[in-house]
């Protein structure tokens, strides 16, 4: 009779989960395998700016990460570093959010979203974060990412994503930012 009981708990268990559950920690890059076969370095040099860096990619205590080093300058227009990924294959529309997993030398970052809708290049949606020295996971929610103006969307939809990028943008300063994994859930 316990037994029974046990199980029908459990079995209303597994029905009654949300479906984000199973977008838990999703991938999208962990950065093995030839990470810079996927990632791209682009700076605002392409429009005049005169921001400088390089995105590396790291082995460290067997884990693969991705670092953004540079000098981000507003000099000329400018003012941005990142890299930028696009992707093959859009996230599932149940998908809430990206979850990363950073450290830097405290200063803030964005992660920059294009979608099917952003068609010129200054368009974008952004989310900003924190980093730190230690690693930590960062999660930002689809619904905190702001339109880069007033012809997109005002959430991004998951299963129109094209492209994610980690941004250094908006303010001379230094980077440093270290990447070990991008997930979805």
């Amino acid at each position: 009779m316990k037994l029974t009981f046990l199980l029908m708990v459990l079995v209303a268990l597994v029905l009654n989960t949300p479906s984000t559950a199973i977008a838990e920690g999703t991938t999208i890059d962990d950065f093995e395998s030839h990470p810079e076969s996927r990632w791209q370095f682009i700076a605002d040099t392409v429009m005049g700016g005169v921001s400088t860096g390089k995105v590396s990619f790291d082995e460290e205590d067997a884990e693969t990460h991705a670092r953004l080093i540079g000098s981000v300058s507003t000099r000329n227009n400018g003012g941005f570093i990142q890299f930028r990924m696009k992707l093959l294959t859009p996230l599932p529309e149940s998908s809430v959010g990206l979850r990363l997993v950073v450290r830097g030398n405290d200063q803030r970052y964005f992660v920059h979203l294009r979608t099917s809708g952003t068609l010129l290049p200054w368009q974008y949606y952004q989310a900003g974060f924190e980093v730190n020295r230690e690693w930590a996971e960062v999660r930002l929610p689809f619904e905190v990412f702001k339109p880069s103006g007033s012809l997109l969307r005002a959430v991004p939809s998951p299963n129109d994503l094209r492209s994610v990028g980690i941004v250094a943008f908006g303010r001379d300063h230094q980077v440093e930012i270290d990447v070990r994994e991008i997930s979805y859930y």
